[in-house]
């Protein structure tokens, strides 16, 4: 499927489809997560396959709030793999706890989408995790790495708040 072919994506959700984040200081954008029994171990800490969930709720939450729904991007015929991750922990959370998941996008070079994150108490006092993602978009019916980014996610891209 040439990109001529794919269904547009629409530029905003519609307005009542919010984002469930925010953009702050800085060119971040944050969203908070209360730390819930599912999220733990055994031992009412945070499970390290927790945080990857939050990472990627965050990003498709800053895509939506840039006026990209992850979905509209799938249904467009589109993905969006991870294809490197690092984690860094630098503190326990524990059960209860409300964490400030934040994440900004690197400078965007050739077909990459690097994402970096921040995770800490909401008074940034106290830094949880840290962690960086790449990401590449995947035509859906030919399982192959588009060599351009869809315009959908470049018009989003512009539309970042300065870091």
């Amino acid at each position: 499927m040439s990109d001529a072919d794919r269904k547009p994506s629409p530029v905003s959700p519609p307005p009542d489809d919010a984002a469930a984040g925010t953009f702050v200081e800085g060119g971040w954008f944050e969203l908070r997560v209360r730390v819930q029994p599912h999220h733990t171990d055994y031992a009412g800490i945070v499970w390290h396959g927790s945080y990857v969930s939050w990472l990627e709720s965050a990003r498709v939450e800053c895509l939506r709030a840039l006026g990209v729904g992850y979905e509209a991007l799938v249904e467009g015929g589109y993905d969006m793999p991870v294809v490197d991750m690092a984690l860094r922990y630098h503190h326990a959370v524990r059960l209860g706890a409300i964490v400030s998941v934040r994440a900004r996008l690197e400078p965007v070079r050739g077909v990459r989408i690097g994402w970096i994150y921040e995770l800490s108490s909401p008074d940034l006092q106290v830094l949880y995790v840290t962690g960086r993602v790449t990401l590449v978009t995947l035509d859906r019916e030919h399982g192959r790495v588009l060599r351009r980014l869809p315009p959908s996610l470049v018009a989003a891209f512009e539309r970042l708040p300065p870091p």
